[in-house]
């Protein structure tokens, strides 16, 4: 390896995606939708005019309920799905399964990376982002049981933050990795929001319903560069207040509920182009050299309107229609995967190529990060 250990510096050295087993088409989801949803002709005409407009094919999740029109497994075997599930019930659901699909997810990063590159015992600092589950003791100590991490290991958790958490868990390990040059950081995120399902026909759950879906991703981050790394090079965070109530997360008796309005897109119109301005000022660069992009797929139209206002073509934000195509929005790995499609594809010859990340949530935040390849012969 020709490169050298650059102090104080952090390095993404891997990451590894993973679904649950039951994968559906968008239409099929729609129908077990407007059925369970008991919706009247207005509302199927909208319900099925968003699911058609998600740019979403397929969507995973947790429960095989989706797939069916009766006999459910965990929805109740009546007319009108009463009585509903309750929190408590979801959150149990949400025990039951979360910890395959990490399990799932850190595997296949062992399966990206040389044996030598991931030993359980060097890993010195776990983090686990989630928003749609909770128990203590909870994922984390699971996961350091299952994968025969170190009882001392560093452990942090970062909760019900949306779908830019992993933002949140990735300046948690580039810190730790500034602070200690023999860091290594797992991070996994998991998100079941599947299990959170609501049936009132208003137009937050309509939209909802019609994008969110269940995934886990994990990475790996180091203060030393692998063979192929991604520099941490910036972050930048702003606040949106104006969409406060467009885009929220609770917890309700029927599980959590998603705040999520139409006008969400114009509101990230509106702030992106300072946010990756002063993003690149932090990182004392200019957009002109880019041509890496991953970016959140929160929605076909969110993607839209940053390519408008930034400038990007569809070919070059081709990674997160792809992921969005694939897998609809799995909240804090959504965006994860778009990073892992980029990782993935780079060759040699994107060394020293930078890449700018944005993802959003609840706030109405607005996130972004900028890496940078380091990419040298073994």
């Amino acid at each position: 390896m020709k490169s050298l250990q650059k102090k104080g510096m952090s390095y993404i050295t891997a990451i590894g995606t993973a679904n649950p087993p039951h994968r559906f088409s968008q239409s099929t989801i729609a129908r077990f939708m407007e059925k369970s949803m008991n919706l009247n002709a207005a509302d199927s005409r909208k319900l099925h005019t968003i699911f058609r407009a998600s740019g979403i094919n397929y969507r995973h999740t947790v429960l095989d309920d989706y797939g069916k029109e009766d006999s459910f497994s965990f929805y109740p075997n009546t007319p009108n799905l009463e009585p509903f599930p309750s929190t408590e019930k979801r959150l149990l659901a949400f025990r039951e399964h979360a910890l395959g699909i990490s399990l799932a997810a850190v595997r296949n990063l062992q399966g990206s990376v040389p044996s030598s590159a991931f030993r359980t015992e060097e890993i010195t600092h776990l983090i686990v982002v989630c928003c749609t589950g909770m128990y203590a003791p909870g994922l984390d100590i699971e996961l350091v049981q299952e994968l025969a991490l170190p009882s001392t290991i560093q452990r942090t958790s970062i909760t019900f933050m949306g779908c830019y958490a992993a933002f949140n868990g990735l300046k948690v390990a580039d810190a730790f990795c500034k602070a200690d040059q023999k860091a290594k950081v797992l991070i996994v995120c998991t998100e079941l929001c599947s299990l959170h399902f609501q049936r009132q026909p208003t137009d937050d759950n309509l939209l909802a319903n019609a994008l969110f879906a269940d995934g886990s991703a994990a990475l790996l981050v180091e203060a030393a560069p692998a063979r192929k790394s991604l520099r941490i090079e910036a972050f930048h965070s702003d606040l949106a207040p104006e969409g406060k109530h467009d885009m929220a997360w609770s917890i309700g008796d029927l599980g959590f509920e998603m705040k999520l309005s139409t006008y969400v897109p114009d509101i990230i119109r509106g702030g992106i182009r300072d946010l990756t301005n002063l993003l690149l000022a932090r990182a004392k660069n200019n957009s002109k050299g880019i041509r890496h992009f991953a970016i959140h797929p929160g929605g076909k139209k969110i993607l839209e309107a940053i390519q408008q206002e930034l400038g990007i073509t569809e070919e070059q934000n081709r990674h997160a229609y792809t992921v969005l195509k694939n897998f609809g929005n799995m909240s804090s790995p959504t965006v994860l995967f778009v990073l892992n499609e980029v990782f993935k594809n780079a060759s040699g010859t994107d060394n020293d190529e930078q890449v700018l990340s944005f993802a959003f949530g609840p706030g109405l935040t607005l996130e972004s990060m900028l890496l940078k390849f380091e990419i040298y012969d073994a």
